[in-house]
């Protein structure tokens, strides 16, 4: 493909003729017929388990079903789960008449592979949300814990609003390793859950909110001002980070 090509593609992407997915899958299949590469456009780091601890894990926006099999593929190949994150349900549905044993989230937009049926969980992790609305972030943090082999309690709509909902539940997660508290609107919920527990809490601003919530960077910057001196934040619906992280500390803690 030469570049009046690729900018006429470019051109039918932004005027919304194609999808993103389908950009990508032209302009592989435009290169492979050229002649111009043949190699694959990505290399899966195999030897990540064995310097983190876990495999490397698939973002699935931006990448064509295609590509996600064949990564996945390579993955299972070297005995390494698969956790794809971020996978819409027609990707799912292609990925999933492919790999037959794939399970897939639709609410936290997550497909899993186990290598084996099924791993004893360590640790214990209690994920958090403030309402119903923050469910999909909270589903993908859970299903990151599943795929670490991590035990994982989920608290739902205990937010401040109802400030009598979390005293009712403390006795839930007392001995929890680490936390994930999901929040959006304002954000104040993990201030409020690490002034009641001894261990480190993982803040997730989410983008749920009314328009001064700014795409959830109103509930992040609150976050990051938290007086609670064992909160850390991660990003803007970032599920699959606080999941790994507080899946990091339950590990350790139990080796």
């Amino acid at each position: 493909m030469d570049a009046t090509e690729l900018v006429t593609l470019a051109g039918r992407l932004a005027a919304s003729e194609i999808s993103a997915d389908e950009f990508l899958r032209l302009a592989a299949l435009e290169v492979n017929e050229a002649g111009a590469s043949t190699t694959d456009p990505y290399t899966p780091d195999l030897a990540r388990a064995a310097r983190c601890g876990f495999p490397e894990v698939i973002y699935g926006s931006g990448k064509t079903a295609d590509s996600i099999v064949k990564i996945a593929e390579q993955l299972l190949a070297n005995d390494q789960r698969v956790l794809a994150t971020r996978i819409d349900a027609e990707k799912a549905a292609e990925i999933v008449a492919r790999l037959p044993t794939a399970r897939y989230n639709e609410v936290g937009r997550t497909l899993r592979v186990d290598v084996s049926q099924s791993l004893q969980p360590v640790g214990n992790v209690a994920v958090i949300t403030a309402g119903t609305s923050d469910l999909p972030v909270a589903e993908e943090a859970r299903e990151t814990l599943d795929w670490m082999g991590v035990g994982a309690l989920v608290v739902h709509d205990v937010g401040v609003a109802g400030p009598h909902r979390l005293p009712e539940r403390l006795a839930e997660f007392d001995d929890a390793d680490a936390i994930v508290v999901v929040a959006g609107m304002e954000g104040a919920l993990p201030s409020v859950v690490g002034g009641y527990v001894p261990c480190p809490v993982f803040a997730v601003p989410t983008s749920v909110g009314y328009g001064a919530n700014l795409g959830g960077l109103s509930a992040l910057l609150a976050m990051l001002n938290s007086c609670a001196s064992n909160v850390a934040v991660v990003n803007i619906d970032a599920g699959f980070k606080a999941g790994y992280l507080a899946g990091l500390v339950a590990t350790r803690r139990c080796t």
